[in-house]
């Protein structure tokens, strides 16, 4: 199909302008006059055109100018009762047909659809963007759990053995690495404090009754650490570079 005006496809719906059409048409009536006198006719303004300020070809001021719909630049081509007139209208019938074909239909949908994909995709990298920094905030502002935390929440005494997990450790390698660090020594079958140590109230020992194979009661003393004894060995220990497990990093 050959051109005889240009058509804006920019909108929903194609559209012309208004001056352009005066002038394929051949009218010499000043373009003001003549488009308001074909308003006469009923059209309205945002139903079947719209205003705007086109550039004029000298470079002055820009002129008011109007995109008309198909619609109304056919039944403004019939109005002028002219052989060009007649033949604008038959052009612009087939710029319909081709417009609401089923495969330009299909084209514009499939077309907004790509665009709200587009904008789907967008606002969904913008959206994890935001969610990333909010996670990064709210990982800022919580308070990191710490050993101290869980210490001061403890009020009771604790074995060697209990203390020894929490590094991922066992008692025995505990008991051991305290007797290297100078805090205790063994005396039979328990461990004690050295007196530099001893007197800070870092353990208490306990008494603890059991029969005999004769039947007899015996006794057996253990040692048990205080929170505080056992804040000095968290610092001992992260000291020497070995925190407890839940101040690991991950």
């Amino acid at each position: 199909m050959n051109e005889l005006i240009r058509i804006n496809f920019d909108s929903d719906r194609p559209t012309v302008s208004g001056r352009e059409l005066r002038d394929a048409l051949g009218i010499d009536t000043r373009y003001n006059d003549w488009f308001k006198r074909m308003c006469e006719y009923g059209f309205n303004e945002g139903t079947d055109f719209y205003s705007f300020l086109s550039k004029t070809s000298d470079g002055g001021r820009p002129a008011i100018d109007h995109q008309l719909t198909i619609d109304m630049a056919k039944q403004l081509c019939m109005i002028q009762r002219t052989d060009i007139g007649r033949q604008f209208r038959q052009y612009f019938i087939k710029v319909e047909e081709s417009w609401n074909s089923p495969e330009a239909v299909m084209a514009r949908a499939l077309q907004f659809a790509n665009q709200q994909i587009a904008l789907v995709k967008h606002q969904n990298a913008e959206l994890s963007c935001t969610i990333a920094v909010q996670n990064q905030q709210i990982t800022e502002m919580k308070p990191k759990a710490s050993y101290y935390d869980v210490v001061l929440n403890c009020k009771d005494l604790i074995s060697t053995s209990a203390i020894a997990k929490d590094y991922g450790k066992s008692a025995i390698w505990m008991n051991r690495y305290l007797h290297e660090k100078g805090v205790q020594f063994k005396q039979g079958d328990i461990w004690l404090l050295y007196q530099k140590y001893a007197e800070n109230g870092y353990t208490s020992t306990k008494s603890h009754s059991y029969p005999g194979s004769s039947g007899e009661v015996h006794t057996k003393v253990h040692t048990y650490w205080t929170q505080k004894g056992r804040l000095f060995i968290y610092e001992l220990m992260k000291a020497d570079g070995m925190p407890p497990l839940i101040e690991q990093e991950v």
